[in-house]
């Protein structure tokens, strides 16, 4: 079963997204300890933007990872950013890998990338495992784990592992709201792009006009979520690794807290809410998101009274990803045929969040 979950993971790698290793084996072999045995080459089949390889020399396994194929926005997919993070985080969050390796030559594989030690585990992404199916005392834990890890994070000093120049937490909010109206501006085309634009034009306006005092800084993992952690696979209920850390950054921490809440779905809620983007929490046993919320600020002491406003932010900040990943596939910078109907998504996130705010005239 252990083998079963973890395989389940990994698939030949997709003919669009094949590693070029005429180039890469070597630089490998020359810049990586224990790059000795042949290689072979598996892609992670999960993650929808950057590209995850499992790149193995015999028994020394290792994680790679690159942006996506096609234009990349300014300060997206940012591999040194990953690497800066991951090389020093681990210190005092042992949940976090370590990374092994930076190269920013982008004529090795055609982007810069980061090769990070690996993690045994496995990921749930939209239900709970077959084998772990009917445990509600089990989900509980789950839960409890996931919001424990990020409070733990949160508790960091950023100071403590170097990464106190890291962001610009003064503002953060402002910045943060202002830089994904831009992205969500630039990523506008395909199926529906003029009721999605108005129905998320008044998200907007609700937005801006009741923009929260930010407390104090920590470091956000900023796509903080249940697919991105891995679960020890003897004991699901403990988290072994949490990933992707590109957009790792220092800031006001309810807005990671916020964002796993937009996933954190629950049995009374819309059937569209699940269908859009959901962590199985709607299973028996799992927490509530006043449970949640009420751990979180117990573990970490934190405020947590603005909460709303953080989790319509966070079903617009998911809208602007999808619509960029949805775009990628429009403009025929990807052929990867799961996005061709993403477009639905951001049309149900605009709902969302229009309901969330109770935003008058909800569609």
């Amino acid at each position: 079963m252990t083998d079963a979950l973890q395989a389940a993971e990994l698939i030949d790698e997709r003919p669009d997204e094949r590693l070029d290793t005429s180039r890469l084996e070597p630089y490998l072999r020359a810049h990586l300890p224990g790059a000795e045995a042949p290689l072979s080459v598996r892609q992670f089949a999960g993650g929808k933007a950057n590209l995850t390889y499992l790149v193995r020399f015999g028994q020394s396994e290792f994680v790679l990872r690159r942006p996506p194929l096609g234009p990349i926005p300014p300060g997206a997919h940012d591999m040194r950013r990953e690497h800066r993070v991951l090389s020093v985080l681990h210190r005092c969050y042992p949940l976090a890998p370590t990374s092994l390796l930076l190269c920013e030559d982008e004529s090795v594989i055609g982007a810069v990338f980061v090769v990070h030690e690996r993690r045994h585990g496995f990921v749930i992404r939209d239900d709970i495992p077959p084998e772990f199916a009917g445990r509600p005392e089990l989900n509980r834990g789950i839960g409890d784990a996931l919001i424990d890890a990020l409070a733990d994070l949160h508790l960091v000093p950023p100071a403590e592992v170097g990464l106190d120049d890291l962001g610009r937490p003064e503002g953060f909010l402002e910045r943060q709201l202002s830089g994904w109206v831009r992205r969500w501006h630039a990523a506008q085309g395909g199926v529906e792009a003029e009721r999605a634009a108005g129905d998320m034009a008044p998200v907007i306006e609700w937005l801006e006009g009741r923009l929260p005092n930010s407390r104090g800084a920590a470091l956000l993992h900023n796509d903080y979520r249940l697919d991105n952690c891995l679960l020890d696979t003897a004991d699901p209920g403990r988290i072994v690794a949490v990933l992707d850390w590109d957009m790792c950054t220092q800031g006001d921490p309810l807005a990671d807290l916020g964002y796993v809440l937009n996933y954190w779905v629950e049995p009374g809620d819309p059937e569209e809410w699940r269908q859009i983007a959901a962590m199985p929490t709607w299973r028996e046993g799992f927490p509530s998101r006043a449970e949640a919320i009420a751990r979180y600020a117990a573990r970490t002491g934190f405020d947590v009274s603005a909460i709303g406003w953080y989790q319509v932010f966070a079903a617009f900040k998911l809208a602007v990803i999808i619509q960029q990943i949805y775009i990628r596939y429009v403009r025929g910078q990807t052929q990867d045929r799961r996005f061709e109907f993403y477009w639905r998504r951001v049309l149900g996130l605009a709902a969302k969040a229009r309901g969330l705010a109770s935003i008058d005239g909800m569609k």
